[in-house]
């Protein structure tokens, strides 16, 4: 039974009273997210993506692996996991390999960035991309262009003298299929074929001696 206190009910006294508290709660939080939203400038950047400057205008909050899929099209590069997990990707920025889905548009104002797309075509092949083509190591395709930009990337850090958890001497750091499943660990195939994409950088870093 609705208890009566003059002519205004108990429920309607609550009733008001929850609508009159909860009224700043409210006004404060659409008050932040538009305060939020006004910090949220479009900001200019400018990426040297395959060797050429292009000049965009983003959410500072834009990842790089979004701009050059969603603002440049270079639909290449692959969106796995989006946790920095599987190395979909992968892209070399100034000479190192990096997840570019981890990592913000802006904070590569000025970067030399390579994808798939500049390391080489179908008319003119990179011999890494030729050399997974040779041993079947792109399989289903998905994961390949950030298996072979990293791949490209891992021969360069053998070349360089890097070493890695497995390398023995660190003072003469040399090509190995030990070094290079090690380096290659954050790419993953769903597909297996990782007796192939070993195969296939084993041919080009043998064709790199000759």
């Amino acid at each position: 039974m609705t208890e009566r206190t003059g002519n205004v009910s108990r429920r309607a006294v609550l009733g008001g009273s929850a609508a009159i508290c909860a009224t700043p709660a409210f006004a404060a939080q659409t008050g932040n997210r538009q305060s939020v939203e006004t910090r949220m400038t479009m900001t200019p950047t400018t990426l040297k993506v395959n060797g050429k400057d292009v000049r965009m205008t983003l959410d500072p909050r834009t990842t790089l692996l979004d701009a050059l899929r969603e603002h440049l099209h270079l639909t290449g590069t692959k969106k796995g996991c989006d946790h920095g997990q599987c190395g979909a990707c992968t892209v070399i920025v100034e000479g190192r390999r990096i997840n570019s889905c981890l990592t913000l548009a802006l904070m590569h104002d000025g970067d030399e960035i390579a994808t798939i797309e500049g390391l080489g075509s179908a008319d003119k092949m990179h011999p890494m991309q030729q050399a997974f083509v040779t041993h079947d190591g792109y399989q289903c395709g998905y994961c390949t262009p950030g298996q072979i930009c990293s791949a490209v990337a891992v021969l360069e850090e053998i070349e360089a003298g890097i070493p890695s958890h497995v390398t023995e001497d660190l003072n003469k750091v040399a090509y190995s299929d030990a070094e290079v499943r090690e380096r290659m660990s954050g790419n993953i195939c769903r597909c297996a074929a990782y007796p192939n994409i070993i195969a296939a950088i084993r041919d080009v870093a043998e064709g790199d001696k000759a």
